[in-house]
C-alpha cells in the first residue's frame, strides 16, 4: 500500500471495525456493508474501496487476512451507567507490559467487583491504546491510588 495512503485508511478502518473482505463486499461479521458508508467513514471515495477490496482479494496473504476477520461484539462503556456498571480505563507506559490486566482484575476481585467486560485496544492499531474494565457495579475512587501502583500504570480514570 506504499505510495496510496487512502487504501491505508480504508484498511485501517476494516480492522479498526473488525469488518472481513470477502466475496467482493465488505461484512459486518455476516451482515454485508455498503462500500459507500466505508468510503465515508474512511474519507474515501468509493472507488478508492473497490480498488481496495481488488488489491484484498488478489493477495493471497491479505484475503487470507481479511476473510476470517470478525467483529469483537458489542461494548457496555456507553451504556454502562445507564445500566448500573462501573468503569475504569487504564493507560499504560508500555502496552505489551505483562501483568496490567492480571493486576486490575485482582483489584476488582478484591473489591468484590465482578468483571463484565474487558476491552483492549491493539497497540499497533491505536495511538494510545487502552484497557477499560467494566464491572457489575459502580467502582469506587480508592481504586485509582491502587492501580496506580501496578507496575507500567500511568493513567487512571473512573467512570
Amino acid at each position: 500500500m506504499e505510495g496510496h495512503p487512502e487504501r491505508l485508511r480504508v484498511v485501517r478502518t476494516l480492522l479498526e471495525n473488525g469488518f472481513s473482505v470477502r466475496d467482493e463486499g465488505i461484512y459486518l461479521n455476516d451482515i454485508e456493508v455498503p462500500i459507500v458508508r466505508i468510503a465515508k467513514s474512511a474519507g474515501v471515495d468509493r472507488r478508492t474501496v473497490d480498488e481496495t477490496i481488488r488489491m484484498v482479494e488478489n493477495s493471497p496473504e491479505l484475503k487470507t487476512l481479511f476473510s476470517n476477520l470478525r467483529s469483537a461484539g458489542m461494548s457496555l462503556r456507553g451504556v454502562a451507567k445507564q445500566l448500573g456498571l462501573g468503569v475504569v480505563e487504564i493507560v499504560v507506559q508500555d502496552p505489551h507490559r505483562p501483568g496490567i490486566l492480571a493486576g486490575a482484575s485482582q483489584l476488582f476481585s478484591e473489591l468484590g467487583i465482578s468483571i463484565r467486560q474487558a476491552l483492549v485496544d491493539d497497540p499497533e492499531l491505536a495511538p494510545e491504546p487502552k484497557l477499560v474494565l467494566i464491572g457489575d457495579k459502580a467502582v469506587p475512587g480508592e481504586i485509582v491510588p491502587r492501580l496506580l501502583k501496578i507496575e507500567g500504570v500511568t493513567r487512571v480514570s473512573v467512570y
